[in-house]
């Protein structure tokens, strides 16, 4: 993909869901779109749809109406089954509290999107090593989440989430549930994706300061783009 041009395309998407007999909406006539290799900051106030949006560009949910492109992909229009496919190759998930599971290692943790791919064991260990290497945890591929500070846990979440090579990271309040240092090392971490990498990162946060590190802030109110 040409550097500069747009790999996110959202036009007048719209999202409601159902409690009980009400009609809740959540996301109303959302349009913007996201260059390829930018760190862009989603901010608003709790329910204000910021996570739901997220989701819709990770292809875990789907939309009313409206449209979402990506990478020239119409995801809008995947059944479930493909975009189980598109996902796994095309977004990298990273989420407050890790994910990680507690009796693999790192490298296992890491190693979990690639057991879905066709790739042979000495690949997989080559693409896990290269993905620690690149969070700086090579040295710690053998340790248990129990055996790693947060932000070493989430470090380790990160390599998984960049492990498969994939067009973009979505990353859902990433410093949330860490200290001041810790935080900071993983925003740079992302700045350090997007710059040398060429990532595209959409992080969802509630700290001005992670959103500082970002390219471009939009906020979101009651399921509104504002200007703000």
């Amino acid at each position: 993909m040409a550097a500069n041009s747009d790999i996110v395309t959202i036009r007048n998407v719209t999202k409601s869901y159902r409690r009980g007999s009400q009609i809740v909406p959540v996301l109303e006539d959302i349009s913007f779109s996201i260059q390829s290799g930018e760190f862009l900051a989603l901010m608003g106030p709790s329910g204000s749809g910021k996570s739901t949006l997220l989701n819709l560009i990770a292809g875990i949910d789907k939309v009313d109406s409206g449209s979402i492109i990506i990478g020239g992909c119409e995801i809008t229009t995947l059944s479930e089954t493909e975009l189980a496919r598109w996902r796994a190759v095309n977004v990298g998930f990273v989420f407050q509290f890790y994910n990680l599971i507690p009796v693999l290692t790192a490298y296992e943790n890491v190693e979990l999107p690639l057991l879905l791919t066709r790739l042979s064991r000495r690949e997989r260990r080559e693409h896990v090593e290269a993905a620690l290497e690149i969070v700086n945890l090579a040295d710690r591929m053998d340790h248990r989440p129990s055996q790693l500070s947060g932000g070493q846990q989430q470090r380790v979440a990160i390599a998984r989430a960049i492990v498969t090579d994939p067009a973009i990271l979505v990353a859902d309040e990433p410093t949330g549930d860490l200290d001041r240092v810790s935080a900071g090392e993983i925003l740079s971490l992302m700045d350090h994706l997007v710059q040398d990498f060429d990532k595209t990162i959409i992080m969802v946060t509630h700290d001005p300061r992670a959103a500082e590190k970002a390219h471009i802030i939009r906020h979101l109110e009651k399921g509104l783009l504002t200007d703000r």
